[in-house]
């Protein structure tokens, strides 16, 4: 299978540890062994400097997808729309996208043209004669019936792209100027995670630089292959129309494909017929009822002579199958046959806050709480801990953005990060013990510091106790330096892997830690609608804080420490055999995990707890 098109240079970068910071990496082929870079600063920063490059292209591509996706839905829902109607619409969709900064709808006929523009910096002359020449190729494009799309341009100090895009009529057309102020954003966030320039001095707390073992002050100087769906059912096709058919529609269908089989999901239906192939399916639809999209329905295809494997479901999230590499490596798409999810079992993201308003996160959101600003929504103003849910919970087949790795389990925001990305070591207990007393199962933490302050580790055992599974970020600076609260014994550590299963290079690496999971730019949700690549054990942990999640969904009465033992038992074995300081115990592998987590193929140790007494009292009763 080969990898997504982007991976082959974006191998990499990084978002993960605190002081209490955020932890973020790096990482580089070719670097023999995990250690390689640890006396050699300036490889190190070049290696890193690499992973910014990769992630701020990652995250470009991304928005370029979600871009392209939103204009094709503003042409739909706007074709009859009044110009009452229209100026509401719009108006709204900015207020919740503010990086769309121009929206011009017109016929290409030339009888109609309306323009919507949100304030932005013009930047200077040249600049602004770019924008207007790029709006008037963008306008020619579509007068012919094409698609358009540019490169990044400057204005002022943010880069913009334009987009246009016909109806699929040809009639009417929209023209578009896309903010990437995100890229700034990933940028910024990158070079102070991945530790590339000295702690800045920013926010409310004045930071000092000090040894952790000696408290002496010191002087920072320096900062498995995608399964693509490739195989579909040649009788079936799944359709989303402009406007769902009514019964005397459906009557119609019925009768034109001789009773076909009719399943919906969300927005979509999936038709199957016994008389009809994929392709003349598609062309009875195209030609009779001009749906939104068609497209083929996906199969996972076994070999004959081994047993029969359910179907693999892929999807149809915008971004999923090019861009999430990550989910397909670690079998999340098999381990939806066996479950995804429950709404009663949480994960608290003790972090930066959520974006609540993301779509791609409606409905998946608890409350939450602020512990900076206790009067405040824990809103997000840094954008790791959106990241980090949206790899947990993003909406899954939706057909919008990123598919998360849980479907139905609640995400608790608890913000303990101002908007520097720092916190109190207070702050960061008070989150954790908070999470504990509203309903949280699990918890992640993707947040470090090289210090053990006993103060943490009393919160840290208070959830634990209260049988809570702690999963955290192990640190993005290539080091076996162990980093808390990830080097606590009742905290689940985990490290990074890129694409090819190996150690990212930034990822740092010990006795302490217990797995892998990927971490190397990973797209997700990302403030103000948008979507990003970030690297760092910051983004391999939530895939384990969700795997946590899956198991307790699955089998509730296993206790916490059956939890982390069953993914300690569950992964892939990288590295030297068995436990090893860079791999841990391996690579996580969703599918074996909720196999195991289910019985079908679970040790004795992994049964319920009430099982395994029965069985014990059953045995005591045979040998008295």
């Amino acid at each position: 299978m080969s990898r997504p098109r982007w991976i082959n240079w974006a191998l990499a970068a990084g978002a993960g540890a605190l002081a209490l910071t955020l932890l973020l990496p790096t990482s580089n082929r070719t670097e023999p062994k995990p250690s390689a870079m640890q006396d050699n600063p300036h490889q190190e920063h070049a290696s890193k400097q690499r992973l910014k490059v990769q992630d701020i292209k990652a995250t470009d591509l991304l928005t370029r997808v979600d871009a392209k996706q939103h204009l094709g839905i503003i042409l739909d829902k706007t074709n009859t729309m009044t110009d009452a109607q229209l100026t509401r619409y719009i108006n709204s969709l900015q207020d919740s996208h503010g990086h769309i900064r121009s929206i011009q709808l017109l016929n290409v006929d030339g009888s109609s043209s309306k323009r919507f523009d949100r304030a932005f910096k013009q930047g200077n002359k040249l600049e602004q004669q770019k924008l207007n020449y790029t709006l008037n190729l963008a306008k020619k494009a579509v007068n012919k019936r094409q698609t358009f799309e540019s490169a990044s341009f400057p204005l002022g100090t943010e880069k913009y792209f334009v987009v246009g895009q016909p109806s699929t009529d040809g009639k009417r057309a929209i023209i578009a100027l896309f903010s990437q102020s995100v890229l700034n954003a990933v940028e910024e966030h990158q070079r102070k995670n991945l530790r590339m320039i000295p702690y800045p001095r920013e926010g409310k707390f004045k930071i000092e630089s000090v040894h952790p073992d000696t408290l002496n002050k010191i002087t920072v100087k320096t900062g498995h292959d995608n399964a693509n769906a490739s195989h579909f059912y040649e009788n079936e096709i799944v359709i989303r129309f402009r406007q769902d058919p009514g019964e005397r529609d459906m009557r119609i269908i019925r009768s034109d494909l001789k009773e076909p089989s009719v399943r919906k999901l969300g927005y979509t239906y999936v038709f199957r017929s016994e008389t009809m192939s994929y392709k003349q399916l598609r062309e009875y639809f195209g030609g009779k009822w001009n749906p939104l999209y068609m497209e083929p329905h996906y199969m996972y295809l076994t070999n004959e002579k081994v047993a029969e494997q359910p179907n693999i479901p892929i999807p149809n999230d915008v971004l999923f199958s090019d861009y999430q590499w990550n989910l397909p490596a670690i079998e999340t798409n098999r381990g939806w046959n066996i479950t995804k999810g429950n709404k009663d079992v949480i994960v608290a993201v003790v972090d930066t806050g959520v974006d609540l308003n993301h779509p791609d996160l409606k409905g998946k959101l608890l409350e939450g709480y602020n512990i900076v600003n206790p009067a405040s929504k824990p809103l997000d103003d840094v954008g790791h801990g959106t990241h980090v849910a949206g790899i947990i919970g993003a909406i899954v087949n939706n057909n919008e953005g990123v598919a998360g790795m849980s479907w139905y389990n609640k995400v608790l925001p608890v913000k303990v990060l101002d908007s520097s990305g720092s916190g109190t070591t207070y702050a960061v207990a008070e989150g954790i013990i908070w999470a504990a007393d509203h309903g949280a199962k699990v918890i992640n933490m993707s947040l470090g510091n090289y210090a053990d302050a006993q103060f943490l580790h009393d919160a840290i055992k208070y959830a634990f106790d209260r049988d809570i599974v702690l999963v955290a970020a192990t640190g993005n600076d290539n080091t076996e330096r162990p980093g808390y609260p990830a080097a606590y014994p009742e905290v689940f550590a985990v490290s990074a892997t890129d694409p090819d299963m190996s150690k990212a290079s930034y990822s740092n690496y010990g006795d302490y830690v217990d797995v892998m999971a990927p971490g190397s730019s990973i797209a997700s949700t990302y403030p103000d609608n948008q979507y990003a690549a970030l690297s760092g054990t910051s983004m391999a942990s939530p895939h384990v804080a969700a795997l946590a999640g899956l198991i307790r969904s699955l089998n509730p009465d296993l206790t916490n420490t059956e939890v982390m033992d069953l993914m300690r038992q569950s992964v892939i074995d990288l590295g030297e055999p068995g436990h090893d300081k860079f791999y841990g115990y391996g690579q996580i592998d969703v599918y074996k995990a909720l196999q195991a987590a289910s019985g079908s193929s679970a040790p004795l140790q992994f049964w319920p707890q009430h099982v395994r007494q029965q069985m014990d009292n059953t045995l005591k009763k045979y040998i008295q």
